[in-house]
């Protein structure tokens, strides 16, 4: 197809009073030629995070770019690519990292989608072949959209299974390590979302806590005969870390992904005893590298896994307003995707 010569993207408001809208739709030229290095990729499917809600609310804890463009995660087809590219073609299924300073692992800083630089949430998208990765061939274009960041971010958890939410990270989490031939205990404030879990993922059978019960580490413990489990996906932040640390084994890691609930440092004072009683590695998580995206994906390739069982819900570009407040209101369980054309 012919390059078009210009494009429809979502951009952040910045109008945090509730009840206002968080994104404006725009129309913004595409670059013509494309830069030598460059990609042109026409997105089919864009992931919401919690992430995503909280930058238009107004609640990330970094500096983001004034009025950027919303979300990180997106898959789409190659369309057209600069005079020396060498590692994509037309046609060839693709989705850009969530960080893209992040190639190897190892570099010395960080830019991350929709918070340093603009994000997905637009029916093209430029980058640098060098911050994109392929896609496995046989998911569909909304399944292949959770893998940049709910899909590495678990990945690199679990590497190195345990205990997660039932937000998409952990959600990503659960498919990999069951996969993998883990037992795995999935936490929710809520009993309903618990129940269907263990209805959807019956064999072999899920265990669950709700985290509303203030003693919910000692239920994980129980549930391991005392020993605690292995690696905790840890996402609620200080109201959760330490009972983490508390139902993890000694030795075990707690991996710290997210952060989704009110922050308060007082709820902490326990923390570093029980780190050191315990021997737990607490180590936090940034989705990951380009080869972290490109391994993944080759996992998912060989294994021909799927991931239609945790997409909770969908919705049309012209819905990406309503898209972005469901993912705050939290109700939720798995991936909100919104989906881009055909």
């Amino acid at each position: 197809m012919a390059q078009p010569s210009s494009r429809k993207a979502y951009r952040r408001t910045d109008d945090y009073t509730p009840g206002t809208p968080k994104v404006k739709l725009v129309s913004e030229e595409i670059p013509s030629p494309l830069p030598p290095y460059a990609v042109l990729i026409k997105v089919h499917a864009v992931s919401l995070n919690y992430r995503d809600a909280n930058i238009a609310n107004g609640g990330n804890p970094w500096p983001v770019t004034p009025n950027g463009i919303l979300c990180n995660d997106a898959a789409g087809g190659v369309i057209s690519v600069g005079e020396r590219v060498t590692r994509f073609s037309q046609g060839d299924r693709v989705a850009p990292i969530v960080d893209t300073a992040n190639i190897t692992g190892r570099e010395t800083r960080r830019s991350w989608l929709a918070a340093d630089e603009d994000g997905v949430l637009a029916d093209y998208i430029v980058f640098d072949e060098d911050k994109v990765t392929k896609l496995p061939q046989h998911l569909d274009w909304i399944e292949a959209s959770i893998i940049p960041c709910a899909g590495v971010t678990a990945w690199s958890a679990l590497e190195g299974c345990g205990m997660g939410s039932t937000g998409g990270v952990s959600m990503f989490a659960l498919k990999l390590a069951r996969a993998s031939g883990m037992r795995v205990i999935l936490s929710s404030s809520s009993d309903s979302k618990l129940e269907s879990m263990r209805t959807k993922f019956a064999d072999p059978p899920l265990f669950t806590v709700n985290y509303k019960n203030a003693m919910w580490h000692e239920e994980v413990l129980n549930l391991t005969n005392g020993a605690g489990v292995d690696l905790v996906l840890e996402n609620g932040g200080t109201g959760s870390v330490v009972q983490s640390v508390k139902c993890t084994r000694r030795g075990g890691t707690v991996s710290q992904v997210g952060y989704l609930g009110k922050q308060d440092p007082t709820e902490m004072a326990e923390l570093l005893p029980t780190l050191i009683d315990r021997r737990v590695n607490l180590r936090g998580i940034n989705a990951g590298s380009r080869h972290d995206q490109e391994d993944l994906c080759a996992a998912i390739s060989a294994m021909g896994m799927r991931f239609d069982d945790i997409i909770d819900s969908t919705f049309p570009f012209d819905e990406a307003e309503e898209a972005v407040e469901s993912i705050w209101q939290g109700k939720q369980v798995g991936k909100v995707v919104v989906k881009i054309g055909g």
